[in-house]
């Protein structure tokens, strides 16, 4: 899904980030599937470097959604664009809120949800701060609900893998060659001159939580942006769309099913 791109007038349509989907288009989409899954992206708004925009997670997040809207019969919603980016606050622009507050959004989301008649949520993450997504899905499902966090690291390392992605998920931490990559493909418009120089490796990480990025990278990059391209990320979007079908499968079964592949 190119975030430059207007598609209006059909079901799943989407007017940049924002679905375009009358209720109609979700009943009907719903009457396709045993249990109708709504897919949230969430992302953030943080410094990615002097190339990337504040909005990156965001786009990433919407990218990833709007491709999985594309191949499965699921209910798009729009982006939660505010998360927990605490770790970039020494650089201007960055905004967070708390993880309690994400936890109860995304809480009251999935129950919004579910009176309205659709029974599970598929949360799509592009922001590695938020780690309280996955108390969130933990939560869910001891209580019986149909949640699930995509992508997980496998997710993302078979991608990284299918699309020749050179450098490692532990380096390619921040603003490197997988959101370069994603971005170059989906909304080239946003990226800025600069990432072909601004390579940045700091892999021992380990006091990041007390200290924050600052304490590793003067720029705000940390990873190989230089390798990103538009091909890549093409090919790392299709693999996740491919991944996503396990995840359907398991929030669309009965009780004790099994399997896998998309949901179409």
């Amino acid at each position: 899904m190119a975030g430059s791109q207007t598609r209006a007038g059909a079901p799943g349509a989407v007017h940049g980030t924002v679905p375009a989907d009358t209720t109609e288009d979700v009943r009907a989409r719903g009457d396709r599937v045993p249990r109708q899954v709504a897919v949230l992206p969430v992302g953030s708004f943080e410094q990615h470097g002097r190339y990337l925009p504040l909005a990156t997670d965001t786009l990433v997040a919407c990218a990833v959604a709007g491709e999985l809207a594309a191949a499965y019969p699921v209910h798009l919603l729009p982006p939660v664009t505010v998360s927990c980016s605490h770790e970039h606050a020494a650089w201007p622009g960055t905004v967070s809120i708390s993880a309690t507050t994400l936890h109860a959004v995304v809480r009251d989301i999935a129950e919004s949800l579910r009176r309205s008649g659709v029974a599970a949520l598929a949360v799509v993450n592009g922001h590695g701060g938020n780690y309280v997504l996955g108390n969130v899905v933990q939560e869910a499902t001891a209580r019986g609900e149909r949640m699930a966090l995509f992508p997980a690291p496998e997710d993302w390392e078979a991608a990284r893998v299918r699309a020749g992605v050179a450098t490692s998920l532990l380096t390619d931490m921040h603003a490197g060659e997988i959101e370069t990559s994603v971005l170059l493909h989906a909304h080239p418009e946003v990226v800025r001159p600069g990432h072909g120089t601004a390579d940045h490796v700091a892999d021992d990480r380990r006091h990041l939580l007390s200290l924050g990025m600052a304490a590793y990278t003067d720029s705000g990059v940390i990873g190989r942006p230089s390798l990103g391209s538009a091909e890549k990320g093409k090919a790392l979007l299709a693999s996740l769309t491919d991944s996503f079908g396990a995840y359907f499968s398991l929030l669309t079964a009965d009780a004790g099913d099994a399997g896998g592949g998309r949901g179409q």
